[in-house]
C-alpha cells in the first residue's frame, strides 16, 4: 500500500484557476481538467475569490498606522530623554538625592 501525499496548490495558482472559473468561458470540468484539480476545489475557490474580492478594495487612504513593534523603542528613547532632563534639572537646582 503507497502512500500518496495530498497536492498543496499556491496562492497565485488558486487564483489563476478561480479567476478563469469567473470568466466563465469554460465550463467547471474543463478548467479542472486543464489545471490537474477535482472540479469542487475550483468551486471552492471560485466562491472563496468572488466572497473576498470586497475586501481587495477596503484599503483606505492616508498615513499608514505606526508600526507597534517600533513603539516599546520609542517609548525607551523617551524615558531616557526624561530621566535626562530631570537629572540636570536637580544639578542646576541644588536638589540632591
Amino acid at each position: 500500500m503507497s502512500e500518496s501525499k495530498r497536492k498543496t496548490f499556491t496562492d497565485e495558482f488558486k487564483a489563476k484557476v478561480a479567476l478563469e472559473a469567473i470568466r466563465g468561458v469554460k465550463t467547471v470540468s474543463q478548467i479542472a481538467q486543464e489545471f490537474g484539480v477535482h472540479p469542487t476545489q475550483v468551486g471552492a475557490w471560485k466562491k472563496l475569490l468572488q466572497e473576498e474580492a470586497s475586501s481587495l478594495f477596503d484599503a483606505k487612504r492616508g498615513p499608514k498606522p505606526a508600526d507597534p513593534s517600533a513603539s516599546p523603542e520609542r517609548l525607551y528613547s523617551e524615558i531616557g530623554r526624561l530621566k535626562m532632563e530631570l537629572d540636570w534639572l536637580k544639578k542646576k537646582s541644588g536638589i540632591s538625592q
